[in-house]
């Protein structure tokens, strides 16, 4: 008897997958969470797997595996089946329904796979405002399914102050599965709080204010030389105007505005499953830029070096244990526009002011803990720090050895698109908290 059941049970789901299957062919995406046979590896975000549907049976695919497969209709409205949102017109219940399934991966089906919203926003630089965000995921050969799709990301952001930001950046890989182009251009126009140019004068100057226009260029092209290493090129103009200075004597006799453009190269060492959402491998870059002043109007060619270290960790089901260590190093003769500001980047020192600490150099360094708790919510905590200096010959200087200032903060995590994460976090650190909204992880 009991046998019989389960061979009718087995029998029924069996119809109903085949049913679901033939009505569904045109409009149906399906994700697939383990290998399969006649499929092989779909990438999927592992921190917000939906529950498996377990299809019994004893074929090659499934017989040691659980088959998790998501049924999603292109004419399904989800909004339909939540009570609070009846009342709301067509158009506003079709958008909830594609962020309730906008992080199932269609970009086998669209050439741009695409989720837009709309948010109040706030941050300590700007205060309130309203933002924009639209980040859409492709594939340049839409039949491989073996790579992870590249991504392109814009949002554009504006306060009460007059504060505003655009940004566009993205990865675009490309089908020979071995070089990737990512870039990034930024224009903002921001009312910030100011305390000069140097450790010595954030420290001790009052403050002041002055506006800062910016427009920020940067593009890397990488290609694999072997398995894991990369080598490339970089690209980065930058123009940044201070106006309305209402110390200029903080400027140390430096220009309110420069213009500088820089080329270097890059060299990358990456083991990671994913750009946007590593769960584990390594990640090394060293990338050293030349200024020359014969490109831009900075009054000497400067240097950069940038070190960067991360790594991931799986601890658990749902858990990542990411570290990341940055270090900038600027030549003495660097403009004061193109030093290293603390917080000016969104991923380090979370929860400080923009510009509270300026200098030639940057080393920092955080380690995160990123859980699942809910399908596609998840939480982070991370503890850190960085120190900023003119020099490297000053940490052998006791008298003026750079302090290091504390950060950490606790933070939420929502899958937006997939493997592509909305975040929250609220930071603190000496004296200082702030919360930051996000697209993608922070590092």
């Amino acid at each position: 008897m009991a046998k019989a059941c389960k061979v009718i049970i087995s029998l029924i789901f069996s119809i109903s997958y085949l049913l679901v299957s033939a009505e569904n062919s045109a409009g149906t995406s399906y994700v697939v969470d383990e290998k399969v046979n006649d499929a092989g590896y779909v990438i999927t975000n592992p921190f917000f797997r939906t529950p498996p549907i377990v299809i019994p049976g004893d074929s090659a695919s499934n017989k040691n595996n659980a088959l998790s497969v998501d049924f999603i209709s292109k004419e399904t409205n989800y909004a339909d089946s939540i009570s609070l949102v009846k009342w709301a017109p067509q158009w506003a219940r079709q958008y909830l329904s594609t962020l309730i399934r906008g992080n199932i991966d269609r970009t086998h089906e669209k050439v741009l796979d695409m989720s837009f919203a709309i948010t109040p926003s706030y941050t300590r630089e700007a205060g309130f405002g309203i933002g924009g965000a639209l980040t859409g995921l492709y594939r340049i050969d839409r039949t491989d399914s073996i790579m992870q799709p590249s991504d392109v990301f814009m949002s554009i952001n504006a306060s009460l102050n007059g504060f505003y930001v655009l940004t566009f950046k993205g990865n675009n890989l490309f089908t020979d599965r071995r070089s990737r182009l990512s870039y990034k251009v930024e224009l903002y126009r921001k009312s910030l709080e100011f305390w000069g140019i140097n450790s010595e004068q954030t420290a001790n100057n009052p403050q002041s204010m002055y506006d800062r226009r910016q427009i920020d260029l940067q593009a890397d092209y990488i290609y694999r030389v072997n398995r894991n290493f990369y080598a490339g090129v970089c690209l980065n103009a930058d123009y940044t105007d201070a106006r309305n200075v209402k110390n200029p004597e903080y400027l140390l006799n430096e220009r309110p505005q420069y213009y500088v453009t820089g080329i270097g190269l890059s060299f990358e060492f990456d083991t990671r499953d994913n750009l946007l959402t590593p769960t584990r491998g390594l990640h090394f870059a060293y990338r050293p830029m030349f200024y020359w002043k014969e490109f831009g109007s900075a009054p000497a060619s400067f240097f950069n070096h940038t070190f960067i270290a991360n790594t991931y960790f799986k601890l658990w089901k749902g858990a990542v244990l990411a570290y990341d260590l940055y270090a900038s190093i600027n030549t003495s003769n660097t403009p004061w526009t193109m030093r290293e500001m603390i917080a000016s980047d969104g991923i380090r020192m979370r929860g400080y002011y923009m510009g509270s600490y300026i200098d030639n150099c940057q080393i920092a360094s955080q380690i995160e803990y990123r859980q699942n708790v809910y399908r596609r919510l998840g939480v982070t905590a991370w503890v850190g720090g960085a120190t900023l200096f003119s020099a490297l010959k000053e940490f052998k200087n006791k008298d003026i050895k750079p302090e290091w200032l504390p950060n950490f903060g606790v933070g939420i995590r929502f899958e937006f698109k997939h493997n592509v994460n909305a975040r929250i976090d609220y930071g603190f650190g000496r004296n200082t908290s702030g919360i930051l909204f996000a697209i993608g992880e922070a590092f």
